[in-house]
């Protein structure tokens, strides 16, 4: 969508949060909040973007493609919107007005909503919503022909305003021409010197312009997120509509309402994934596997019909080839698995490579050694066709040669040749009696 800029106000703290964090920047599936908005406005077309932060907040948006502007006090969203005018220096074009606690908005109802704002040639058009229950929100007046005559806050309207059902969401597109000129003209209605956008609005319908309302389809894309409750209310519609997405798409989830999934995870058709697991960062699970209940998988990629889980957590730069097996409580990090090969139960693999069609018997654990200062990462290397024993520690950097065994017990600090037994265990000594001297001593 061209010749659409964007101005996203990241400014507040938000009290009601009570938090130390800023009410932008609280995670929501691996995103702030803010950013959630940001993708959507990115979706929608937006370019330029100009993010109006506080002097507090201002470097949290540093290193990015977006513009940054600093609203120097709170003094309303009108300055807040005013303050991103000098970063939009010479642009001409629709501009839309973002609130960074939407977090639920997409980027298909903002192109709705421009679509319509130029189909009506309105020189401003709210997006409004009709909720369930519209609180103390503003509510939108409408004149008989269907075009907005003002936005009349919530704790100002009359009992009949408030029996309107529609609200503003605080979303805005205006032409650059309507929006400037009116911004200036804006006036402070309190002691605290605040100048609010609804008041723009109304500046536009007495001059004659025209400010017409695009309701959404589901208002909760324009709610916004004030408290923790309404935070985790959030974040439970995002997660739905991901789910959505995937199952849709062919991809089996036993339980979305407990199942978390990253928007930047990928996975393939026929893929399932069960119960109480977490899927996040750039995790890719392909077609066939299937992720067991109660896992967590972080920047992983999951071979087609590799198993894994329950109770399985995969960090990241954990590679599971194709058919392998990661099982019951199993951790990998920073670990490439062959295919056909399996981890069955009780592991913890580190800074490993292992061939394929190997099997790692119960308790096996790769030591690395990063817990020395100045000592670099060792690695391990497991061969294909290897078969470890239970309890067996390989302390890195060491190879286990192709189609070699491990004995039970043994702790591995030298290389293994290919196709030997390796046994690194005291040998086993019982003395007769001595229990039972012991006890009648």
């Amino acid at each position: 969508m061209g010749n659409l800029a964007a101005v996203l106000m990241a400014g507040g703290l938000g009290t009601r949060m009570r938090s130390s964090v800023p009410k932008h920047f609280h995670p929501l599936l691996g995103r702030t909040m803010v950013d959630w908005i940001v993708a959507a406005a990115r979706e929608a077309g937006a370019d330029p973007l100009v993010v109006v932060a506080s002097a507090a907040t201002r470097d949290r948006f540093d290193g990015g493609d977006l513009l940054v502007s600093v609203q120097e006090r709170p003094l309303g969203t009108g300055d807040a919107v005013r303050s991103a005018r000098d970063a939009l220096a010479g642009y001409e074009g629709d501009v839309l007005i973002l609130s960074g606690d939407t977090p639920m908005l997409t980027g298909e109802l903002l192109v709705e909503l421009v679509d319509a704002h130029r189909r009506d040639g309105a020189d401003a058009t709210i997006l409004s919503a009709e909720p369930p229950d519209p609180r103390l929100y503003g509510r939108i007046v409408r004149n008989a022909d269907g075009s907005v005559a003002r936005v009349v806050e919530g704790t100002d309207a009359t009992d009949e305003e408030q029996r309107i059902r529609e609200i503003n969401s605080s979303i805005y597109v205006f032409r650059s021409q309507a929006l400037w000129p009116a911004l200036e003209r804006l006036e402070p209605k309190n002691v605290q010197g605040e100048l609010y956008l609804t008041d723009a609005i109304e500046l536009v319908v007495r001059g004659g312009g025209r400010v017409h309302a695009h309701v959404a389809p589901d208002y909760r894309e324009a709610d916004g997120v004030n408290t923790r409750v309404e935070l985790a209310h959030a974040a439970a519609v995002l997660r739905d509509r991901i789910n959505e997405r995937h199952m849709l798409a062919g991809v089996t989830i036993v339980d979305p309402q407990t199942t978390w999934i990253e928007p930047t995870v990928e996975l393939e058709p026929d893929s399932v994934v069960h119960p109480f697991t977490i899927l996040r960062g750039a995790t890719r699970v392909e077609t066939g596997a299937e992720v067991g209940a109660n896992t967590v998988a972080v920047d992983a990629h999951i071979g087609a019909y590799a198993t894994i889980g329950p109770f399985c957590y995969l960090r990241p730069g954990t590679v599971l080839g194709e058919s392998s097996k990661a099982g019951t409580f199993v951790e990998i990090k920073n670990s490439r698995i062959g295919d056909r090969t399996k981890v069955p139960h009780l592991s913890y693999i580190g800074d490993a490579e292992i061939g394929e069609d190997t099997n790692i018997g119960a308790g096996a654990i790769t030591a690395n050694f990063s817990h020395y200062p100045g000592r670099p990462k060792g690695r391990t290397t497991i061969g294909s066709n290897v078969r470890t024993a239970i309890h067996n520690s390989f302390v890195a950097p060491v190879t286990i040669g192709d189609g070699a065994w491990i004995g039970a017990g043994s702790v591995i600090t030298k290389d293994v040749p290919a196709d030997a037994l390796a046994v690194a265990r005291a040998r086993q000594e019982n003395k007769e009696g001595y229990a039972a001297r012991q006890r009648r001593s």
